[in-house]
């Protein structure tokens, strides 16, 4: 069976520095200089503070499987999005790759893989451990 083909990213300068890390391989998320919290998605605001001084750190690249939903119905192929937590605290939005949907889990195990997209630049999703 295919893949589901995973829109390519929207790339602007808030955001790319996360490209350029998951073109090597690297998940980063953003953490707040003012406040100490990490976050994610890829912004230039503490989405806590609201302060413009954040920064860019790397990631394990693992967590566990919060929430997920398996589409099988008017889709080309079935797939799998989640919130996976990381270990660092935060949530992602993202697809579960490699595996059966059907012996997921809630807190089952995960960590990062990257899948081309449409376009060939790589994406972060997550398979399980």
């Amino acid at each position: 069976m295919s893949e589901r083909k995973i829109p390519a990213p929207i790339l602007n300068p808030e955001n790319k520095p996360f490209w350029d890390a998951a073109a090597e391989g690297r998940l980063l998320i953003g953490r707040c200089k003012d406040c100490g919290q990490p976050h994610y998605y890829p912004r230039a605001l503490c989405p806590f503070c609201f302060s413009d001084a954040t920064e860019w750190i790397d990631a394990k690249g693992t967590g566990e499987i919060y929430s997920y939903s398996v589409m099988r119905r008017g889709a080309p192929v079935p797939y799998a999005l989640a919130y996976v937590t990381l270990d660092e605290g935060v949530s992602m939005l993202t697809n579960l790759v490699d595996c059966d949907f059907d012996a997921l889990s809630i807190g089952q195990r995960v960590k990062v893989v990257f899948k081309p997209s449409e376009d060939g630049a790589p994406v972060p999703v997550f398979t399980p451990v």
